[in-house]
């Protein structure tokens, strides 16, 4: 049902600009920011769990319901290679978890070089987060199967050839569905139409970052600096210190994220359905605090966006910040 539910908040809408001739110029922006948190749903409660192997334990069910990259324009091989390979198994590791790597005028980690701009970061972050979604369907899928080929994720020769027309072809198929099309349907230049098409993208790319970054980019968090690859740590108790919930009594902000609120709990267990973090959270919380180890949770999504943008904003400011981190 909620897999049928995020299909429906993302395709009817769009199903609607052709099928009614919409032609109010708010209200086509307004269907189109709703596909935005269709496309965000899906993100993170089909597709997240489907590439995990964890929406069905039948690998042809995750295979088929992994479809829906399609429809998201999105490259499966490198999402996992990005999210299920490296985030999780190195989260906030420097040089190893790409979800902090330096982004030029973002700085993630305390062991990051600090830019000047970076202490207005905590500022302009709700705007470059907005831009994710985007770079991932434009660029940045390219430019992870050419850097997951020089690291060997990707065998060169016939295999990277491969990927890339893949690649390709997903995106032909995205773009040409959902910008094309309703750039030749709807009565409004292409210019606006790709107004529309980005303000979708805003609003996914925006749910997505802050849901994923509120779980490790916060002052609980620790970060790691390991040049050697040593980390003094076992992966479970590394797991509770480097992440982090937030708003698990909101039965509606776990039903939309996809259980990604519980974000211990799916870093502690991701080939666990995320239907069922809520049931054993609190066997989790119970046995951290039985071997003294942390269980980070802010208690909304307000506060965790809060404190999120207060430590964009302390790692912008403090060029030596190294609370919370070890080498």
């Amino acid at each position: 049902m909620k897999t049928i539910s995020a299909l429906s908040i993302y395709l009817l809408p769009f199903v609607a600009l052709f099928v009614f001739q919409i032609s109010s110029l708010p209200l086509l922006f307004l269907l189109w920011a709703i596909m935005g948190f269709g496309k965000a749903f899906i993100g993170m409660s089909v597709m997240h769990d489907s590439l995990h192997g964890s929406f069905s334990n039948k690998q042809s069910t995750n295979r088929l319901v992994a479809l829906c990259t399609w429809l998201l324009g999105v490259d499966p091989r490198n999402w996992k290679i990005q999210h299920n390979v490296l985030h999780h198994s190195f989260t906030n590791i420097e040089h190893a978890d790409e979800d902090i790597e330096p982004r030029f005028i973002f700085r993630f980690s305390p062991h990051q070089p600090r830019l000047s701009i970076q202490k207005y970061q905590h500022l302009y972050a709700l705007f470059f987060y907005g831009l994710g979604t985007l770079i991932w369907v434009t660029v940045k899928d390219f430019a992870k199967a050419v850097k997951y080929k020089n690291e060997g994720f990707i065998k060169s020769g016939k295999d990277f050839n491969l990927h890339i027309t893949q690649i390709i072809i997903r995106k032909a198929v995205y773009f040409s569905l959902f910008l094309v099309l309703p750039s030749i349907w709807l009565a409004y230049p292409f210019w606006m139409v790709a107004l529309m098409f980005l303000t979708m993208h805003f609003v996914a790319g925006n749910i997505l970052t802050f849901t994923f970054q509120c779980a490790h980019v916060m002052d609980s968090s620790e970060f790691i600096n390991s040049p050697d690859g040593h980390i003094p740590e076992n992966r479970l108790a590394h797991q509770l210190k480097t992440t982090a919930n937030f708003g698990t009594n909101s039965r509606l902000l776990f039903w939309f994220t996809g259980g990604l609120n519980h974000q211990i709990e799916h870093h502690l267990f991701p080939h666990i359905c995320h239907i069922h973090y809520r049931k054993i959270s609190g066997i989790v919380a119970a046995t951290a605090s039985e071997y003294n180890l942390p269980y980070h949770t802010q208690p909304t999504l307000a506060t965790a966006v809060y404190q999120h943008l207060y430590m964009l904003k302390e790692l912008g400011s403090e060029p030596t910040k190294t609370k919370k981190s070890y080498a």
